[in-house]
């Protein structure tokens, strides 16, 4: 759920949702000419029928937006029936001037002050029936007083509401990526699960509070995750796949009132991307320690990855690694990680997970970007280091042998030292990805 954008295309059911019925696609300005010219007449005062026209674009918006019907696992992406959506007639008649201001507003629509998400614009004829929205009919009456089309929809939607005026045009693309969410991945994504979780939270209390709203897909979120599986019987494996990931978004669209006039609405805060730029030389911060944390793992995988410190700094030792992955990947080596690129390594990291040993999930804890176990640090996984460092010890007997005890004191950093020396990385004493998959290697091989 990010930018409003307007669709090229909309994909109209020509039924009841439940219905068996086709299913069109058609463009969505032709979408909005025939509703329009459906819904009201050629003939009205052009107030009215801008306004009407821009009611409708908000309405049909609203219901690609926030997924309405996608997220309940239908295929389209709103219906032709009146009583829940508004009137389609395939290959219906068009009215010329009714194109023609379709033409000039199509990509304007209505938003309520503070909010993103464009109005749930209800409306109805104000003869046979009557809403808390637009009145057909009243509207004519107000456009014949001299009412402009905003003072038509103020009237109706209230003051607060305004205009956005050429939004862009884009696909219509659904908001799953494609890529399933765990313990690790990171991204816009996961703080789009993270917020929608809490805001969820507040109906239902559940739910574990997640502290951390950042990108990282930690161990709060896998909790939080777990038990929203829990309460809406899902398969809770603490993973975000499509069905999880759209559950939330109807969860969350119905505690949130997205697809009522009188909404809680979007803020800005609340959809604001965070890690979209391009990273390259020179940037800083928690996407890159998280491209760093991949690059690095992988690296004891390929060879010819060179190990990198993860710093959250996008140094020439980063910049070198992307050139290598690059390269191997058969992608232009231009030392720059766009959003393919990033989704390409961190798709490389899940086939790596895959080929560990079973147990490596649980044992390694908490593997998000920068989780690294150091010196001070106490409890189980110091005590799965320890116990690591002293399989290796009967193989390298470099690496001196420790107490389990589950304290990182001096000794253990001197062994993780001794096994950072042996596998040729930087030599700083804390347990990376790398450490740990050699570490973990070597105790299942015992």
């Amino acid at each position: 759920m990010a930018e409003v954008v307007i669709p090229e295309t909309i994909t109209v059911h020509l039924g009841r949702p439940n219905e068996f019925a086709e299913n069109v696609t058609v463009n969505f300005t032709d979408y909005i000419k025939n509703v329009a010219s459906n819904e009201i007449y050629p003939t009205w005062p052009e107030s009215a029928i801008r306004a009407n026209v821009t009611a409708q674009i908000s309405f049909a918006l609203n219901r690609i937006f926030t997924e309405f019907y996608r997220s309940r696992g239908y295929d389209f992406d709103i219906t032709d029936n009146t009583s829940i959506d508004q009137k389609y007639v395939h290959g219906g008649v068009v009215y010329d001037n009714i194109s023609q201001i379709v033409d000039e507003i199509f990509n304007n629509y209505l938003v309520r002050t503070g909010s993103v998400e464009p109005l749930y614009a209800q409306f109805c004829d104000g003869y046979r029936t009557y809403c808390n929205g637009l009145l057909q009919w009243g509207s004519v009456e107000l456009a014949e007083r001299g009412f402009s089309p905003l003072d038509i929809l103020r009237y109706y939607y209230g003051d607060n509401i305004s205009l956005v005026y050429n939004a862009p045009v884009g696909d219509n693309t659904q908001s799953y990526s494609g890529v399933a969410l765990r313990r690790g991945s990171f991204g816009d994504d996961v703080l789009t699960v993270k917020r929608e979780l809490n805001r969820i939270r507040q109906n239902y209390p559940a739910v574990p509070k997640i502290t951390q709203l950042n990108g990282v897909y930690d161990g709060e979120t896998e909790n939080a995750v777990r038990k929203f599986q829990e309460i809406f019987n899902l398969d809770a494996d603490g993973i975000v796949g499509k069905a999880t990931w759209y559950k939330l978004k109807m969860i969350y669209n119905s505690v949130k009132r997205l697809s009522e006039i009188t909404g809680e609405g979007l803020t800005l805060s609340e959809v604001e991307k965070r890690y979209t730029r391009q990273l390259q030389l020179g940037d800083r911060g928690a996407d890159v320690q998280a491209l760093q944390y991949y690059l690095a793992f992988l690296g004891y995988f390929y060879p010819d990855l060179p190990p990198i410190p993860i710093t959250g700094y996008f140094g020439t030792l980063t910049r070198d690694a992307v050139f290598s992955f690059q390269n191997r990947e058969g992608l232009p080596v231009t030392g720059v990680v766009d959003a393919n690129v990033f989704l390409r390594v961190e798709q490389a990291y899940r086939a790596a997970v895959g080929d560990l040993p079973d147990n490596y999930q649980s044992a390694i804890g908490d593997p998000y970007p920068g989780r690294f176990v150091v010196e001070g640090d106490r409890g189980e996984n110091v005590r799965l280091i320890q116990q690591g460092l002293n399989a290796v010890h009967r193989i390298n007997p470099a690496v001196p042998e420790v107490s389990a005890d589950g304290i990182f004191g001096p000794r253990t950093k001197n062994a993780v030292i001794q096994l950072q020396k042996s596998l040729g990385i930087e030599q700083n004493g804390a347990v990376g990805p790398v450490e740990w998959s050699e570490l973990i290697t070597a105790a299942n091989n015992l």
